[in-house]
């Protein structure tokens, strides 16, 4: 283990016309607009780095750090970056993209999670097989989403996947209800439950408790495109899939900003959510349509960060949550020390039940949250720490493989109940 700063990029893939096979790349930075080496903090485009052009395509990291790209406009294939040279342009037919296809737009952001034995999950229009990317072979086909109407773009559902599960929310018209099953069953079978309103375009993000889920952002009716919705989904919504069926859904507070195509949100170390963007229209819009293009940012807060939950908000001292990325390494340990307020002391004994979370922040796009992932970390030892009343030590171990974190950046979070910590960075290689 150790401080130093690893290398690490920035990677976008694709785009649109000129843009459809190229990529593009930005340095991690130090901070005064230069990265590791003094290099500037910019992106640089490589032209025709790409074998297929690849438009509204889905990225997912590999274990061995390259991205596979698959899907898109037209594309019925798959491929990976980087590439071993510039000649590579080899890409790898996918029949199952051609069979799902929307007779339009074709298979665009098809939802795909990393499973926990090295296949991938992929979800296109109704149907879901897992793939084993390194032979073309698909190992696994999953039943048919009961109704038959789609989830991934223009329909845009959601899809976000704790290690292990598969969870999307609907997105046709009119439609309300969250389907999820467990894609390493012996037998899944697609579960259904009626959500508080119907809801497209919205995106869904675990929160780092591990036991909630926020869906924000979208719209009420219609499909994703441009001025294909009406009514704007200002209230977000908490679904917490360990709750008995029939109370798992609580709307939140509503927002007064209307967050419908183009819309995006991420979490944020502090555990707040970043909400940004909407520009429903082919062009920027600012003025004289119903809803204008809105490029303001704005932060949306759990019910863990009200005040009334500080008594029982751990706080992370050491490893630094102001400090460097803590470089970790597989299957290793790390120690943790944390305390928790006088007041959550006196309260039943003082601590809860306290776990350890370990979160890989994603790329939101058009209501898919690439590469999103939540672990929870075998914790090995806990004590507190002797004539400090209310700090902890904690001793966890990091996943043992890149099967089950990919290597890269992730935010670690102590929860005490389901209140967490502000999280820390670590780098896991």
């Amino acid at each position: 283990m150790g401080t130093e700063h690893p290398v690490a990029r920035l990677v976008q893939t694709g785009g649109w016309r000129d843009g459809y096979n190229n990529t593009r790349t930005m340095p991690a930075c130090t901070g005064h607009g230069h990265g590791r080496g003094g290099k500037s903090c910019d992106w640089s485009e490589h032209q025709d780095a790409l074998a297929a052009g690849r438009w509204y395509a889905t990225n997912q990291i590999l274990p061995d750090g390259r991205a596979f790209i698959v899907g898109g406009l037209y594309q019925f294939s798959y491929e990976f970056y980087p590439k071993a040279d510039r000649s590579d342009k080899f890409v790898v037919h996918m029949p199952f993209l051609e069979q799902t296809k929307d007779p339009v737009l074709n298979n665009l952001y098809p939802f795909v999670h990393l499973n926990i034995d090295g296949n991938l999950f992929i979800f296109a229009n109704n149907r879901a097989i897992l793939l084993d990317y390194k032979t073309n072979t698909v190992v696994r086909t999953y039943p048919m989403l009961a109704g038959g109407d789609p989830r991934n773009y223009p329909s845009s559902g959601s899809s976000p996947a704790p290690v292990g599960h598969a969870r999307l929310r609907p997105g046709t018209r009119d439609v309300r209800a969250d389907h999820e099953f467990t894609i390493t069953d012996a037998a899944p079978a697609w579960a259904v439950e009626t959500m508080p309103s119907p809801r497209v375009m919205g995106d869904m993000i675990l929160l780092p408790n591990g036991a909630e889920v926020a869906i924000i952002n979208g719209a009420t009716d219609g499909t994703a495109g441009w001025d294909g919705a009406k009514t704007p989904a200002f209230a977000p919504v908490i679904y917490r899939p360990g709750q008995s069926p029939g109370d798992r859904f609580e709307q939140q507070n509503a927002s007064g900003i209307p967050r419908m195509y183009h819309s995006s949100v991420v979490l944020l170390r502090d555990g707040r959510l970043l909400v940004g963007g909407s520009n429903p229209h082919l062009y920027y819009n600012f003025s004289n349509v119903a809803f204008p293009t809105d490029l303001s940012l704005e932060a949306f807060s759990p019910e863990y960060l009200d005040a009334s939950n500080d008594m029982l908000r751990p706080r992370i001292l050491r490893p630094s949550p102001a400090g460097a990325a803590r470089r970790v390494a597989y299957g290793r340990k790390m120690k943790l020390k944390f305390s928790v307020p006088a007041s959550a002391r006196r309260r039943r004994g003082g601590l809860g039940e306290v776990s350890v979370t370990m979160v890989a922040p994603s790329f939101t796009t058009h209501s898919f949250a690439m590469n999103q992932r939540l672990l929870f970390l075998e914790v090995t030892k806990a004590a507190a720490v002797r004539h400090r009343v209310g700090t902890y030590h904690v001793s966890v171990k990091m996943p043992a493989t890149a099967v089950l974190t990919p290597p890269g950046y992730y935010m670690v979070f102590v929860v005490n109940g389901l209140v967490p910590s502000k999280g820390i960075w670590v780098h896991i290689q």
